[in-house]
């Protein structure tokens, strides 16, 4: 039980079946009912992960998640209500690394919960291996140590945002489809509604400095998808 995990839900009963689940199967996880406090604990303990329900007493899981995000290195899993895209969007915006609708059952959430832990960053002794390190010009990004940087800064990414950086990079080039981004990120396939690759993109674009209004570093291109390019990174 190495892996701790942060429920912050305020159902006493659902946290409760939702934690002796989550313990079965070899996870550690604490309770915590307001998001007032949450935050708090969130910085101090620095759990692996956080499932982070929207309504919260003290304080909404959107506030919560966007004051957290730049302290706090773990992976945000927020739990939104059915098919309310906009709590869906505005938690991806908030910085959260992922969603899923409530009601969720046990077993799909851990199956989440575990594809989300497999991306986080591991300590190898190869971590400096420059066969995972990609360069466009002033652009450089990681994959064995998980970071991007732009002229020499360093970007802040939230996990799912270097998962999806990465995976453009890696076909420079090459237009990727909302249902290739989905399949390979989430594992499932783009229903025409889901908006999650979009808000992260949106994301990663006002991170890397690119024009919103006519966008040169990763290009839409229309009725097919996105396109990270080559070229313009000077």
């Amino acid at each position: 039980m190495n892996t701790r995990i942060l429920l912050v839900e305020d159902d006493e009963r659902l946290a409760e079946l939702t934690a002796e689940y989550l313990t079965k199967n070899d996870l550690q996880v604490s309770i915590e009912p307001r998001g007032d406090t949450a935050e708090t604990r969130i910085l101090a303990e620095q759990p692996d992960l956080v499932i982070l329900d929207v309504m919260l007493p003290g304080k909404d899981g959107f506030e919560v998640c966007r004051a957290v995000r730049q302290q706090y290195r773990g992976v945000i899993l927020m739990l939104t209500a059915r098919d309310e895209d906009f709590d869906q969007i505005l938690g991806l915006e908030m910085g959260a690394d992922d969603y899923i609708a409530k009601p969720v059952q046990p077993r799909v959430l851990l199956a989440r919960i575990k594809a989300l832990l497999r991306r986080r960053p591991a300590t190898s002794e190869s971590s400096s291996d420059e066969s995972e390190t990609m360069v466009f010009g002033q652009f450089r990004i990681s994959q064995s140590t998980r970071t991007a940087s732009l002229g020499g800064t360093t970007i802040d990414l939230t996990t799912a945002e270097f998962d999806l950086l990465w995976l453009l990079a890696s076909h420079a080039g090459n237009v990727l489809s909302r249902d290739d981004l989905l399949q390979e990120l989430r594992g499932i396939g783009f229903d025409g509604l889901d908006r999650s690759i979009d808000a992260r993109i949106s994301r990663l674009r006002k991170k890397l400095n690119d024009d919103p209004e006519n966008p040169t570093r990763i290009k839409t291109v229309r009725g097919k998808g996105y396109l990270f390019s080559k070229h313009d990174w000077n």
